[in-house]
């Protein structure tokens, strides 16, 4: 699986590591970190992980992450996952846990996500009563309060992953999803932005990211692709709304480098505001692609925007030196 992953990366963008620039010392280029460490939000590969979940890590960190943000544990134990990241070398950043699975036991998600070493655990989505203007979205505010509370006490930070329809203004003219951030102090709540539905919303993805500089320590990559009129659902295609059509002419989701978002700024953008992580997520395969050849051609399209920012940051650090002979990392 993993070999037939490699030979589809070359479709929509060169892997290939840059030379470093000729003034720039062949040291500070083998040692400089080219961005941000890139994780993957294992729900892009569920069907694999139910089938073999460590040897799906295992084919994960192959590929170059550095880390995973969990969506379910497949049966396995807080304490086994986190004795198969260990070995692979995986960092288990996050986990998207449902909100009604959060306020039935938030102790028992708090401890076992704690156990397992995940410092942020996130909110993923809300059902349709919970969105702004529904007639529980100010007890969902007061709910994710709450669950921010109890992960602060244990060390943990609560994060909300946002859809478009948090775009819808509420009262006051805010955007819900702003409502929700003003509502809720940072010490409690931080974002997980998923630049796919910020930018699906109609609104800027990085200027959103820059709005929420210090507050945005778990960003969302996905690409995706759009073009006519909307036909069907785009919730169908992430496993949601079973009822409405999945068939979308005119919407899916892309590897990255294969849609409409400029992921090389986003990259910047998320270092410059502050984040810590930046997680690949795809819901949905295309182009005729499985999920882990989607994912394995984003990671690469990642490695080819680092070595060209190492390859820039080199010359604009190492003005002085002649002699660079060794390639730039591969990272």
């Amino acid at each position: 699986m993993l070999g037939a992953a490699v030979m589809a990366m070359a479709s929509c963008g060169n892997g290939t590591a840059q030379k470093c620039p000729q003034n720039c010392d062949s040291k500070a280029c083998e040692t400089k970190e080219c961005g941000l460490p890139v994780g993957l939000q294992l729900y892009s590969v569920r069907d694999a992980m139910a089938q073999d979940f460590k040897g799906t890590l295992q084919q994960v960190k192959a590929m170059g992450y550095d880390g995973v943000e969990f969506a379910g544990l497949f049966g396995n134990t807080p304490e086994q996952v986190k004795a198969m990241c260990a070995e692979i070398g995986l960092n288990p950043i996050s986990a998207h846990v449902p909100l009604a699975d959060m306020l039935a036991d938030t102790d028992k998600v708090i401890a076992d996500y704690k156990t397992l070493g995940c410092k942020y655990i996130v909110v993923p989505y809300v059902t349709e009563e919970r969105r702004p203007g529904g007639e529980l979205f100010m007890q969902m505010i007061d709910e994710i309060r709450a669950i921010g509370e109890k992960a602060k006490a244990a060390g943990l930070v609560l994060l909300y992953h946002n859809h478009d329809f948090e775009f819808k203004k509420v009262e006051n003219g805010e955007f819900g999803l702003d409502f929700l951030y003003s509502s809720v102090p940072a010490d409690l709540l931080q974002t997980e932005l998923d630049e796919c539905w910020v930018k699906y919303a109609g609104q800027d993805p990085v200027a959103y990211l820059q709005k929420y500089a210090g507050r945005a320590p778990v960003v969302h990559l996905k690409d995706y692709f759009v073009e006519g009129e909307q036909v069907g659902d785009p919730y169908a295609l992430i496993g949601l709304n079973e009822d409405e059509k999945k068939s979308n002419s005119a919407f899916e989701f892309r590897p990255l480098g294969c849609g409409v978002q400029d992921v090389a700024a986003l990259m910047n953008a998320a270092e410059a505001a502050g984040s810590k992580w930046l997680i690949v997520e795809q819901d949905q395969p295309s182009m005729g692609k499985t999920p882990m050849e989607c994912v394995a051609m984003s990671m690469e399209y990642v490695k080819k925007i680092k070595a060209e920012k190492c390859q820039k940051d080199c010359q604009k650090d190492c003005p002085s030196q002649k002699d660079c002979k060794k390639d730039c990392p591969k990272k």
